[in-house]
């Protein structure tokens, strides 16, 4: 018999960007086992994008799904159908339905969605990098802006793309799947969103039978990305927290 722990795989869901976390916000995990993937393209249904996720990670046996914004509604997703294997779940500003509080920028989202050419790049990705931004990008480990966020979905977000992101969030609704996640979950919140409304984060801290919320201070809706250190430390102290599986203290 053997007490030593199995480290689970963390398993890295992009954001609405659909590019796969980079090296520099992976290597703070150190020597735990890592997997990222990139989103498929011109999808419209988040089921059809936790279907991708679940065929990436149908050769583990023991991982953590760690979604960030758009990816951490395709985490839950899969999260709801109780797959095997599932440790637990950590979903950074994310969302169980309904992301866009404001009613007048939701219809713009819808409007500017179906934007090509020159007014996707323009103005599509301009409007949504300063929906993004927060006063404490510039403090973190990697100062963030929006420029910098209108580059990453100019290098991996083709505008078909986009507008199908726009309405798969639009239309998701786990709000009432929500008891069925039967893992330790965190949620990590920034400290300032504009693009998540408020009620996001309490939603799913309801409604998702094991879930703790840390709020993560001067950090906004980019963190991943800004502040990758600190939100590596929020994850691996909740994963520290959780017991060690009965299987693996038999094994």
């Amino acid at each position: 018999m053997s007490t030593s722990e199995k480290i689970p795989t963390l398993v890295f869901v992009p954001c609405f960007s659909g590019a796969p976390w980079s090296a520099e916000q992976l290597a703070p995990y150190g020597d735990a086992p890592k997997r990222t993937l990139r989103l498929p393209e011109g999808v419209d249904d988040i089921e059809r994008y936790a279907d991708h996720v679940e065929e990436a990670v149908a050769d583990l046996d023991d991982y953590v799904l760690v979604g960030d914004s758009f990816g951490a509604n395709i985490a839950l997703a899969l999260a709801t159908r109780r797959p095997e294997g599932l440790r637990a779940l950590v979903l950074s500003g994310g969302f169980a339905a309904n992301p866009v509080d404001s009613k007048p920028w939701k219809a713009l989202m819808r409007v500017i969605g179906r934007a090509r050419g020159p007014l996707y790049t323009q103005l599509t990705l301009r409007a949504h990098a300063h929906r993004l931004a927060s006063p404490f990008d510039g403090e973190g480990q990697v100062p963030w802006s929006e420029a910098r966020s209108r580059e990453l979905f100019l290098a991996n977000t083709p505008a078909a793309s986009f507008d199908a992101r726009v309405r798969a969030s639009l239309t998701a609704d786990y709000v009432a799947a929500l008891g069925r996640v039967e893992v330790p979950t965190l949620l990590l919140t920034p400290s300032h969103d504009v693009l998540i409304g408020e009620d996001a984060s309490r939603i799913m801290l309801a409604g998702i039978p094991d879930a703790r919320e840390v709020v993560l201070p001067r950090t906004g809706h980019m963190l991943r990305f800004s502040h990758p250190v600190t939100y590596a430390a929020a994850v691996e102290d909740f994963l520290a927290a959780q017991p060690t599986p009965r299987k693996d203290i038999d094994a």
